[in-house]
C-alpha cells in the first residue's frame, strides 16, 4: 500500500478571519521580544517566514528595511505589490530552497515551527540563509502553553481551532535547543528561554 503525503496547510493565519484579542496580544508580545533583540531593522534584508496573511509584524518595519522576503501559503495583495517585498506563496520549509545562501540579515519564524512536518529542515534553511553575523529569531508554544492554547481554542472559542489542530509539536527549551545545534548554530551563539508567562519558548541565534 502506497503511503500518502501528510496534509499540507491550505490557509494562512488570519486569511479568512480577524485575529482575536488573545491572538493580537500574543503577536504584540512577540513583537516586543523581536525588538528587544533587533532594536533597528534599518537597511536590513530580512525574512519573515510563515508571516500570516497580513504579515502583521513585517508591516511595522516595511519603511525601515531594505527588503523583506515574506512566505506563507497566501499573502495580502498589497503586500505582494509592495516594492520592498519579495512575496512567495507556498509551504514551508520547501519554499525556502529558492532563496540564495547568506542573503538575509535577520530571519524569523514566529509561531510557525510547531506547524511544520519537517522542523529540522526549516531550521537548517534559516542557518543557510543568514549572512555571517546574522540573527535568527524563533518563537514556539511550549508544552505548558499547549494546555492553555487548546483551552482557548477548543473550549472557550477565543482562538481559531484550525490553528491548534494544525500543530505537530510543542517545544520547551530542551526540545528546541538541540534542533538549533543540529541546524548549524553553535551553542555559544544560542540563547533559548521561556517567555509569554512560560507559555512560549523563544530563541535568538547568531550565525
Amino acid at each position: 500500500m502506497a503511503l500518502s503525503s501528510p496534509p499540507q496547510r491550505q490557509e494562512a493565519f488570519a486569511q479568512s478571519y480577524r485575529p482575536s484579542a488573545v491572538d493580537r496580544f500574543g503577536v504584540w508580545l512577540s513583537a516586543r521580544q523581536i525588538h528587544r533583540w533587533v532594536p533597528s531593522f534599518t537597511g536590513q534584508h530580512i525574512g519573515d517566514f510563515g508571516c500570516g496573511f497580513q504579515a502583521a509584524f513585517a508591516r511595522t518595519v516595511l519603511d525601515d528595511v531594505a527588503s523583506v522576503v515574506l512566505i506563507d501559503v497566501a499573502l495580502a495583495p498589497e503586500l505582494k505589490a509592495h516594492p520592498r517585498v519579495t512575496a512567495i506563496e507556498g509551504g514551508l520549509p520547501e519554499s525556502l530552497a529558492a532563496l540564495p545562501d547568506e542573503s538575509l540579515d535577520t530571519v524569523m519564524m514566529v509561531s510557525v515551527l510547531e506547524h511544520l512536518w519537517q522542523p529540522e529542515q526549516g531550521l537548517r534553511e534559516l542557518w543557510r540563509l543568514l549572512v555571517p553575523g546574522g540573527r535568527c529569531l524563533i518563537n514556539v508554544p511550549s508544552w505548558r502553553g499547549k494546555r492553555y492554547l487548546e483551552l482557548a481554542a477548543f473550549k472557550l472559542g477565543v482562538s481559531p481551532a484550525s490553528e491548534m489542530d494544525d500543530h505537530k509539536m510543542y517545544y520547551d527549551v530542551r526540545d528546541l535547543w538541540p534542533l538549533l545545534v543540529q541546524a548549524g548554530f553553535t551553542p555559544k551563539n544560542i540563547q533559548c528561554f521561556s517567555h509569554k508567562f512560560g507559555l512560549n519558548t523563544f530563541a535568538v541565534c547568531t550565525k
